[in-house]
């Protein structure tokens, strides 16, 4: 079937072409290329250094009927990563071949060239995805709605604490994975790769039939920000720090400005009430700016800039 499905989406292969696709040998390929013609396939060899096994023109194949786990998989073509990681990577190849073999051949070239023009790379910058070696076992449980025991470990103590949760779904965020679960208290969100030990269960749980996971996380998101930015810091930015703010991913002083919709001043700095979670926070996360940021309120957090630049300077004068 997938010597079939390469030879009605690529039209000509040669046998070495479907070994090296296929991971098999030639001798493999010579059997079942006869194989197919004992069953009644159109399959011929042209013959010479630009030749190869192809089907006669018009052939067309219907056996292109897509398994469960292929067609759970079309939503990850496009992301082998991601695909990789939930363990449909098999079942991802195959779903894709069987899509193109079904398109006609003007269709088939346009899906082509659109997969080798766009890429999706989940991960941000100057960061590696993380690993996250239970993921395949929550997906699962995810798709077939089974309960999971975990030991996961959580940024307050204690440490480590034992769950049970209904998994409804699992989303991927900048490289790292959220599985969104129903546990004791209601629902809540948990980071795959803090999940340390995992067990699975034979007890299915039914899922809320409204449950929209898309719904769930933008709600999340918007009650995360509103939990994680408490107060406001007035701010004086420099000419020269605003124009590298772009360069910088300083996307919170970018935001901003851009809200307040503020005017330079004479000499081109900029002054605007930006959002932080905490004195301490936000100390950390204004002082790599140096002199180019400048907090006129609260007087608590320039009082903890002093203190961390004065630490910085007996550090390094000693």
């Amino acid at each position: 079937m997938s010597i079939l499905l390469l030879l009605q989406t690529r039209r000509r292969l040669s046998a070495r072409e479907l070994a090296e696709e296929l991971e098999v040998s030639l001798r493999t390929i010579y059997r079942d290329v006869e194989a197919l013609a004992a069953a009644g396939v159109p399959v011929y060899a042209d013959q010479g250094r630009a030749g190869g096994y192809r089907l006669v023109d018009g052939y067309r194949t219907r056996l292109t009927g897509l398994t469960e786990q292929e067609a759970a998989a079309l939503f990850m073509v496009g992301m082998p990563g991601p695909a990789a990681a939930l363990g449909l990577s098999e079942q991802t190849s195959g779903a894709e071949l069987k899509l193109l073999a079904a398109l006609a051949p003007d269709q088939r070239d346009r899906a082509g060239r659109l997969k080798n023009r766009f890429y999706l790379d989940m991960p941000a910058w100057y960061r590696e995805a993380e690993d996250s070696p239970h993921l395949a076992a929550i997906a699962e449980a995810v798709l077939h709605d089974r309960r999971i025991k975990v030991l996961y470990r959580r940024w307050e103590a204690p440490r480590e604490v034992e769950r049970l949760l209904d998994p409804y779904g699992l989303v991927l965020k900048n490289g790292s994975w959220y599985v969104v679960a129903a546990a004791p208290g209601g629902l809540r969100t948990y980071r795959v790769s803090n999940v340390l030990d995992l067990t699975a269960t034979d007890e299915v749980f039914s899922r809320p039939p409204a449950f929209d996971l898309a719904k769930h996380w933008q709600e999340h998101l918007d009650q995360f920000e509103e939990r994680r930015f408490t107060a406001h810091a007035l701010v004086r930015i420099s000419s020269a720090l605003v124009a590298r703010l772009t360069d910088l991913s300083a996307s919170l002083l970018l935001k901003a400005i851009a809200d307040a919709a503020a005017e330079p001043a004479e000499d081109g700095s900029i002054t605007v009430a930006v959002p932080i979670e905490s004195v301490a926070n936000a100390a950390t996360q204004l002082v790599r700016y140096g002199n180019a940021l400048e907090v006129l309120e609260p007087l608590e957090l320039r009082a903890e800039l002093t203190r961390l630049a004065r630490s910085l300077v007996e550090l390094y004068e000693s």
